[in-house]
């Protein structure tokens, strides 16, 4: 039995929010599952130790001139999918286009959220749906991701973990700019909770200037000592550090995703996206911008964000 899971959404988050799902279906086949992501969710990078995942097919479209774009991407991708001779497909979306491209790959049976439904969907509840019609499974449990017990350690000892200190993770970059929170944010919680707990924050972001700009402000500031900044490491590498912090703050990026999949009481600052993208675990603690009831796309909240809400969720983790 061959199985393949398309998941076509862009980000790490998209595929992290899905392996649930995934792994039911790995369990109920008794077989691991091939997937088919886009090279931005960095899916090799987290799942390459996940047991009940096989193959990792990476899907090439950028809406010009990717290997998978347009017709003769279509076709590319026909091709590809043929050779694997897969058995089942389960389509996390509402194209018809990956529903033509299964069946003219040889699938002969398909699974796939309901046809030219897309707006307004809410794609978990819809996974939730898929898995429970077709396999008669109730899906409640938290993505997982799994690193080795060693690396784990290796990371405790090259970055000087102490176990007698507090280690937080300090997701201070995001995919947007209206995402990222401001460094003083971050600094107002840092002075407040050194001055009941030993901390040491390791502080994980991306590349680009405006995310430097945030992560030097923290790094020039007094408590330069405390802080580890991980931006010149890859996801595979941050992952075991991760894995060693007792609580994350996060942005709603990557690492907000990546922290509560692998265990770790994760408070999600959500400033402009869709709540349930920092809700949907029971390891996910949001907390949104002052003066709304929820927040959404256009919520514009970074700047609302406050910080005395931060360090109650936190002294509540930590107690």
């Amino acid at each position: 039995m061959k199985i393949l899971a398309i998941q076509n959404r862009m980000g790490i988050g998209d595929t992290v929010i899905f392996l649930p799902f995934i792994k039911a279906i790995s369990k109920h086949y008794n077989t691991p599952v091939s997937i088919l992501v886009k090279k931005t969710s960095k899916a090799e990078e987290f799942l390459y130790q996940t047991e009940y995942i096989d193959q990792i097919l990476i899907l090439e479209r950028n809406n010009k001139n990717g290997r998978h774009d347009g017709i003769i991407g279509s076709v590319n991708l026909i091709r590809e999918l043929a050779k694997y001779k897969f058995d089942i497909v389960f389509i996390f979306n509402s194209s018809l286009r990956y529903n033509i491209i299964s069946i003219v790959a040889g699938i002969k049976k398909i699974y796939q959220y309901p046809l030219f439904e897309k707006k307004n969907q809410n794609f978990i509840n819809e996974a939730k749906n898929l898995i429970k019609k077709e396999l008669l499974l109730d899906v409640e449990e938290n993505p997982k991701i799994y690193v080795d017990e060693n690396l784990i350690n290796d990371a405790a000892v090259n970055f000087g973990v102490n176990k007698e200190q507090v280690n937080i993770l300090l997701g201070i970059g995001g995919s947007g700019p209206t995402k990222r929170i401001p460094a003083k944010t971050f600094l107002k919680v840092i002075e407040e909770i050194i001055k009941i707990k030993d901390c040491k924050f390791f502080l994980a972001t991306g590349k680009s200037l405006e995310e430097q700009i945030i992560l030097n402000e923290l790094i020039n500031s007094n408590f330069k000592d405390r802080l580890i900044r991980l931006d010149n490491l890859t996801i595979r590498e941050t992952l075991p550090i991760i894995k060693n912090c007792d609580v994350s703050i996060c942005n709603d990026t990557s690492f907000s995703h990546l922290s509560s999949a692998l265990g770790i009481e994760t408070i999600t600052l959500m400033a402009d996206t869709p709540l349930m993208y920092g809700s949907y675990s029971s390891k996910m603690h949001p907390i949104i911008p002052d003066g709304v009831e929820t927040v959404s796309h256009n919520t514009l909240g970074k700047d609302k964000i406050n910080p005395n809400k931060i360090l109650d969720k936190l002294k509540n983790i930590l107690s």
